[in-house]
């Protein structure tokens, strides 16, 4: 068995091939020549580019004109009847289901997608402007610039706390973000939440739409769908974990609201692939399974664990986590322990600092302390392969944003 990890660049590497130039290091001098017309180049960002990023800098002392992409984004919905999912987990493999539904029930539509189709290997659906489906992201409150018509609440879990300092202004935000559904607009939560809107469950008699009848076969969950008016029979989805079949059934509500066809809504789950990273499998044998997923909140850890345990019961489950931010292993410590804890072994990386600094005390080898397991370690990126190699367990998942 080998193991072995390659830069995430197939998308550089496609629209390089399309003529577009990209530049891979943060140095003012690599920009290209027509990157530096003022007068022809609109610089567009995302708040994950660090402050002190040399070539955004270079723009900004320039005067070029520089815009958020949710600044790009809430100007393109705005003349666009828009179908937009939030949340702190579940919003991206919910808008590539949404995006996928719609995309083969006949709508002309364009979709933003936060992370990679394994239908079409990309983020982006580009088929028409009759509707467009976005993932409404509530890091630095980026969806309260979106126009959305029909519109989601996934989960409304503590996240971000650095940029939002509590809990308390986080579900605020998300309160905004569904006052921006005007009359006649839907709104759908997730059953359970606080906040008033058409409700999705799983197996729930009083959410208002519900995956009921529910089957696992072959790996496959089937299952029918109720809704306020009728119940639509033989669902397939062939995603793994509870979440995610809450996620299909809130997808699948939000195009029939639009005005989906029902029986090609069916159809198209049943042969939706998934999302790049999202218990993802990279290897799937009788003999040894490796799964990769992009889990690094509590909550989605949870979840995966959930997910593993009811595709593979009875097997024994390394995880290998790299935290993510100093501020979220810092803020979620506790809770991080415990859902790692339920794996019957545990690795942990070094952080993943992304945008930030490190934090005095903030290290995985205090977070690992938080693990109640006896099987625990923290290892570096090059002993991945020899820990997999000798660790007893046939499934190994792999968690973490990185």
């Amino acid at each position: 068995m080998q193991v072995t990890t390659k830069p995430r660049l197939s998308l550089s590497r496609s629209l390089e091939a399309e003529g577009i130039e990209v530049v891979y290091e943060d140095e003012v001098n690599l920009l290209p020549e027509s990157f530096r017309n003022i007068n022809t180049t609109l610089v567009i960002y995302t708040p994950a580019v660090p402050a002190d990023h040399q070539q955004l800098n270079y723009f900004r002392e320039k005067g070029f004109s520089i815009k958020k992409r949710s600044e790009v984004l809430g100007m393109i919905t705005k003349d666009i009847f828009t179908l937009a999912v939030a949340g702190t987990h579940g919003k991206t493999t919910t808008t590539a289901i949404l995006g996928h539904l719609l995309s083969h029930s006949g709508a002309k539509v364009t979709a933003f997608l936060g992370g990679i189709s394994e239908d079409i290997n990309s983020n982006l659906i580009l088929q028409g402007n009759e509707v467009m489906v976005v993932e409404a992201d509530e890091f630095d409150r980026s969806f309260l610039r979106l126009s959305p018509n029909i519109a989601a609440i996934t989960s409304m879990d503590a996240d971000h706390l650095d940029i939002y300092g509590d809990a308390g202004k986080l579900i605020e935000s998300f309160r905004e973000f569904a006052s921006l559904v005007p009359r006649g607009g839907k709104l759908f939560v997730s059953k359970g939440l606080d906040m008033p809107g058409t409700t999705i469950g799983v197996a729930n008699d009083d959410a208002d739409y519900s995956a009921v009848n529910i089957k696992v076969e072959n790996g496959s969950y089937h299952f029918d769908l109720r809704t306020p008016s009728t119940v639509i029979k033989d669902l397939q989805c062939n995603l793994p974990g509870k979440h995610n079949l809450q996620n299909a059934v809130t997808a699948l509500a939000m195009a029939l609201e639009y005005g989906a066809p029902p029986l090609k809504l069916v159809r198209a789950l049943s042969h939706f692939r998934g999302v790049k990273r999202r218990f993802s499998y990279r290897i799937k044998t009788e003999e040894f399974v490796l799964i990769d997923d992009y889990a690094h909140h509590p909550t989605e850890i949870a979840a995966a664990h959930q997910a593993v345990r009811e595709m593979h019961p009875g097997q024994e489950v390394m995880v290998i986590f790299q935290p993510h931010l100093f501020s979220r292993t810092k803020d979620f410590a506790d809770d991080f322990g415990k859902s790692l804890s339920g794996f019957d072994e545990v690795r942990l990386l070094d952080i993943y600092p992304a945008r930030e600094k490190p934090m005095q005390g903030i290290t995985s080898e205090w977070l690992l302390e938080k693990v109640e397991n006896s099987n625990k370690k923290l290892i570096q990126p090059g002993e991945i392969a020899n820990e997999v190699k000798n660790s007893g367990c046939k499934v190994i998942i792999m968690l973490g944003a990185k």
